[in-house]
C-alpha cells in the first residue's frame, strides 16, 4: 500500500457515473411499471451501489480502507429513443435539489442516443470523506456494483445489454485540488452537482 500518514486530512469528494444499455425494450418496460420478477431494479440497484461503495478496500487490493462520510447514489431509468428524448427520469436527488437540470444545449443533443433506441439507466455515485487519501474509488465501486445489480436482476428478460462508460466525472480535496471531466454534464444533461 501507498504510505499516506504523512499526508493531511482534507474533505474529499468524487462522483463517478455510468450506464447500463438494454439490447431489446422489454427491460426498460419491465422496469417502468416495476414489474421485474426479482423486484424494483432502480431501488436494488441503489442500496447496492452504496453497500458497494463500503467495501471497496475488500474488493481492490492495496486500496486503503477509508471512513466514508456521505453516499448517495442515483439510479434513474432512461427511455427508449424510439418512443422519447432518451433522458433520465427525475430522481429523487433532483426533487432534493442535488441534481437540477440544465438548460436545453448542444452537449444534452449531443447526449442523445447514447442509450440506444431501447433506452437504459443512468449511474451516478457521489461519496464523500474527510481523510489522507481519495474516494475515487469508492464511488467507481458504487457505480460499478449498482449496473451490475441492474444487470443480473434483467438478465433473464436481457442477454445483450451492455454496462459502459463507467469513469469518475469529478474529484475534489487533497494535494490536486478540484479536477472535472471536461464536457462531463453532456453525459446527462443534468446540471453541476453542488
Amino acid at each position: 500500500m501507498v504510505p499516506i500518514s504523512t499526508k493531511p486530512s482534507t474533505h474529499r469528494t468524487a462522483i463517478a457515473r455510468g450506464r447500463v444499455t438494454f439490447s431489446n425494450p422489454t427491460p426498460y418496460h419491465l422496469i417502468a411499471a416495476n414489474a421485474m420478477k426479482k423486484g424494483d431494479v432502480l431501488t436494488l440497484a441503489r442500496i447496492a451501489g452504496i453497500m458497494g461503495s463500503k467495501k471497496t478496500s475488500e474488493l481492490v487490493p492495496l486500496c486503503h480502507p477509508i471512513a466514508i462520510t456521505s453516499v448517495s447514489v442515483d439510479v434513474l431509468l432512461a427511455a427508449p429513443s424510439s418512443s422519447s428524448r432518451n433522458t433520465p427520469s427525475t430522481s429523487d436527488a433532483e426533487r432534493d435539489g442535488q441534481m437540477t437540470r440544465g438548460e436545453p444545449s448542444k452537449a444534452r443533443e449531443d447526449a442523445e442516443g447514447l442509450l440506444g433506441r431501447f433506452g437504459g439507466v443512468w449511474l451516478e455515485a457521489r461519496v464523500e470523506c474527510d481523510g489522507k487519501t481519495g474516494v475515487e474509488m469508492e464511488a467507481l465501486t458504487a457505480v460499478s456494483v449498482a449496473a451490475l445489480t441492474v444487470y443480473d436482476m434483467c438478465k433473464a428478460v436481457d442477454k445483450g445489454m451492455s454496462v459502459e462508460a463507467v469513469r469518475v466525472v469529478l474529484k475534489e480535496g487533497g494535494r490536486s485540488g478540484r479536477w472535472c471531466e471536461e464536457g462531463h454534464l453532456s453525459s446527462t444533461g443534468y446540471g453541476d452537482v453542488k
